[in-house]
């Protein structure tokens, strides 16, 4: 169980799910995603507080927009909610330390890209469009 009421959140996972990421709840649903070994993923951890995941996911809806090249799945997970689920994604992006909001992207099972938090709270909106759109250039 997470540690915010569902109707609190509803409209968050929207913003993602609306621009075409699936929302992944439970670990089995991340390893499948995320131990493809051919195409792209693009994991989003989505989050409630901050400033920061109010600039991501625009940011990621933006970006995926107005790309041409596009990976060839988008899946979020939402933390302080499906924490399992969260955790085991995690673990896919080690080295790097858990942080919310983050992206990551994944060619052929291997972590291509990071985007932490400490990325996207500082920045304005335009240049984390433009971080994920160059990844997008780069490996998809």
């Amino acid at each position: 169980m997470g540690m915010y009421p569902e109707y609190m959140v509803a409209q968050i996972r929207e913003v993602l799910t609306s621009a075409g990421f699936v929302q992944l709840m439970t670990t089995e649903e991340v390893e499948q995603a995320l131990s493809a070994k051919e195409g792209t993923v693009l994991i989003a951890v989505n989050s409630v507080c901050g400033c920061a995941a109010s600039k991501a996911r625009p940011a990621l809806k933006m970006a995926v927009a107005a790309s041409e090249k596009r990976p060839t799945k988008m899946i979020t997970v939402f933390a302080g909610m499906e924490q399992d689920a969260v955790a085991k994604a995690r673990e896919y992006m080690l080295p790097y330390p858990p942080s919310s909001p983050s992206i990551a992207l994944f060619k052929d099972g291997e972590l291509v890209h990071m985007i932490e938090r400490y990325h996207i709270e500082g920045n304005e909106l335009n240049r984390i469009v433009d971080n994920l759109q160059g990844a997008f250039e780069a490996y998809c």
